[in-house]
């Protein structure tokens, strides 16, 4: 990964040392626009939508994100490093607990 710094690896740090879902929100509150968090949100529903079976209208309906935006997380998903489908699975069974 061409970001990869002691910076960045500061910044992971913080955030996975962060307890709840309100730490959560007051950490990306003053870290984030409120625009790079909605952001952030829609590419992952678009990524859970794509792992779903969904298509790219269907998304766009649902999420309210341009096919452009679903090409780029499908690309991801597809040929990335991983990192979406860990999340989601990882989600998921925090979810079915």
């Amino acid at each position: 990964m061409k970001y990869r710094s002691k910076s960045v690896d500061r910044l992971f740090k913080t955030i996975l040392n962060l307890e709840t879902i309100e730490e959560c929100y007051e950490y990306f509150d003053d870290i984030c626009t409120i625009k790079e968090i909605q952001d952030l949100a829609q590419r992952l529903d678009t990524a859970i939508l794509l792992s779903e079976g969904y298509s790219y209208q269907k998304i766009t309906e649902k999420v309210d994100v341009s096919t452009a935006t679903i090409g780029r997380v499908s690309k991801c998903l597809n040929y990335g490093s991983g990192g979406y489908k860990t999340a989601i699975e990882r989600l998921n069974k925090s979810e079915d607990k």
